[in-house]
Formats: structure tokens, C-alpha cells, sequence
């Protein structure tokens, strides 16, 4: 018996462990037989899947029913738990049930505690674009799962240039994988810079250009993050990351600490050895002004929210978070 439960905005992500899942369950001759995608929107969804993971495979292989997009760890009805309750302890070990959605489940449900205690449950979300260190283990673990090696300079250079996009990030080690059959050596930055679109512009070097009160360049990254459709609130979220991390550091340090995890634990930073960088960027910024930012951002956060037009709204707020490091 498999019962799993994948929940996450990474849809590329999710996509590629249910091809694997079905690479691994299903016998190719017959997958039209004891293959089922069923539509969580329909309300009978789970019992169809119930329904269908109870049946016994036809031929050889395993069975596998995935509903896409369910709700049951959102809303469930008294029915549909007790359907749950009844069957997920018995479903056959030649079936696998897979259950996948982009919302986060609701821990206070019945049917989220039941899912919690008969599923595998991972979570899919897109990694904040300022947790570098997360960024730099994911292309070592796709590397690895495709088959590329890279030195670590090259994986630090190839996490910044697709920073969270799973999908380009596979795209790009294919890529890399195809010219390294040329290569008897691990590829280095310079092979990685010729071959990959680099999205150097994010929203982390537009956090820069404005402590730096840089507005023109400021301006152009915020231009050519839309151009890419980047989501304005999604660059807000960024900004807000990365500027509570400077704050967090800033007002650590000019408190006169100097133990170097206990201002990593304050800050939320899983590697110590990253403060030597974010002290290097703080250089010459306070923390009267790093903290300024603050209502600032939220203030963004809050008219992008009420529908005023990303562009103009965040080039005003752009210029006048720029002025503060002026």
C-alpha cells in the first residue's frame, strides 16, 4: 500500500515525482488498465478514488490513482471521512493512492490528521529566493539526480542564475548533462556562463541596488523582473525577506554581538558561515535605516494587494526606499 499526499505551488516539481512514481509503479503494457487521473473539483472525487484504489490490478504491474487538485484537506464532509477512515487502512499493497494539491493543508481537519497518519506527505513550495544555501542544495540534489557533475563554484553560479524555477533548473542540468558527455571533468562557472540562461536580474540584486540607493538600476531590474512576469507581490516578498535578514543582522551587530550563530539563529540563517557576506554587503548601512524600509515594504505589500497597478506602484515605492540609503 502507497498513500501519498504532495501539497505545493512547485507544480514542476510535483509533476516530476508523480513521472517517477509512475515509472515505478506501473508495468508500460498496462497503464491504460490500472492508470486513473481523476479531478479533485468533482465532489465525488475521493470516493472514485477510493473506489478505484480498492480494485484489484488488471495484468501486471501496480495500480496507481492520482486526484489532482483535492480539497480534502481544505473542507471535508462527515461522509467523505468516514469513507476515508475506512478504506485508507485497507487499500491493497498493489495500490497507490496519490493525492495532490497547491494549497497547504489544514492541520485543525479530521481528514488532515488522517491523511497525516496513513500518507507520505511532502511539501512543494518554491524556495524564498534569499535562502541561498537551500537553492545551492537543490541543484546539488537535481545534479545528482540527473547525472552532472559540477564544481561548487559552478553550483553557486547556477543557483543564482535560475534562483527557485525548478522547471528551468531541470531544463538547464539536461542541458549541461548532454555537453558534459564530452567532458571526462566536472563543468566549472565558465562552461555554466556560456551555456545557461542566466536570469541575472532577481529580486535579491534589486534589494541590493536600492541599500546601494542606486534608483536608476533599481528601476531597470524592477522593469525586467515584470517583463519576465515575475508577480509583483512575489518581489515584494523577496524584498521583505531580504530586508528583515540586513535588519535582524544589523541591529544584532550594533548591540555588540559577535557570536556568529547566535546572530545566524536571530536571523533565521541555517549556515553561519553566510554572515561573512551579509556583513560585507551591511557595510556602511545602519540599522535606523534598514528598519525604515520596513513600513515601507509594507505599505507595497498592501496597495498591490488592494489592485494598484504593479508597475507604477512599486517603481514610487522603488524611489523612495532608495532614498533612505541616500
Amino acid at each position: 500500500m502507497g498513500i501519498y499526499f504532495f501539497w505545493g505551488e512547485d507544480d514542476f516539481a510535483i509533476a516530476q515525482t508523480v513521472q517517477t512514481l509512475r515509472n515505478s509503479i506501473l508495468d508500460p503494457n498496462w497503464i491504460q488498465f490500472n492508470y486513473h487521473q481523476i479531478a479533485g473539483e468533482d465532489p465525488n472525487s475521493t470516493i472514485d478514488a477510493l473506489n478505484q484504489a480498492m480494485t484489484p490490478v488488471f495484468g501486471m504491474g501496480g495500480r496507481l490513482v492520482w486526484v489532482v487538485n483535492t480539497s480534502i484537506c481544505q473542507q471535508c464532509s462527515e461522509d467523505i471521512l468516514t469513507q476515508l477512515q475506512r478504506i485508507l487502512p485497507a487499500i491493497p499493497d498493489s495500490s497507490h493512492l496519490l493525492f495532490t494539491t497547491s494549497k497547504k493543508p489544514d492541520k485543525r481537519l479530521k481528514s488532515t490528521k488522517l491523511i497525516e497518519q496513513y500518507a507520505e506527505v511532502r511539501e512543494y513550495s518554491p524556495i524564498p529566493p534569499w535562502k541561498t544555501d537551500e537553492l545551492i542544495h537543490k541543484v546539488k540534489q537535481v545534479a545528482q539526480e540527473i547525472g552532472v557533475k559540477l564544481t561548487p563554484n559552478a553550483v553557486k553560479l547556477l543557483g543564482s542564475s535560475v534562483g527557485n524555477n525548478s522547471r528551468q533548473l531541470w531544463n538547464e542540468l539536461e542541458k549541461l548533462q548532454l555537453y558534459a558527455q564530452q567532458e571526462n571533468k566536472p563543468l566549472d562557472e565558465t562552461i555554466v556562463a556560456t551555456l545557461v540562461n542566466a536570469n541575472a536580474q532577481n529580486s535579491l540584486q534589486l534589494a541590493e541596488a536600492i541599500c546601494k540607493g542606486n534608483q536608476a538600476e533599481a528601476l531597470q531590474l524592477i522593469d525586467e523582473l515584470l517583463s519576465r512576469n515575475e508577480p509583483a507581490l512575489r518581489i515584494v516578498a523577496t524584498l521583505v525577506g531580504q530586508f528583515r535578514t540586513w535588519t535582524i543582522i544589523q541591529l544584532q551587530l550594533e548591540a555588540g554581538e559577535t557570536d556568529n550563530k547566535i546572530i545566524a539563529k536571530a536571523a533565521d540563517i541555517p549556515n553561519p558561515k553566510r554572515l561573512y557576506f551579509l556583513r560585507k554587503e551591511l557595510q556602511g548601512i545602519s540599522s535606523q535605516s534598514l528598519l525604515a524600509t520596513l513600513p515601507i515594504l509594507l505599505d507595497l505589500e498592501t496597495r498591490l494587494k488592494r489592485g494598484h497597478n504593479p508597475l507604477e506602484t512599486l517603481q514610487i515605492k522603488t524611489i523612495e526606499l532608495c532614498e533612505l540609503f541616500k
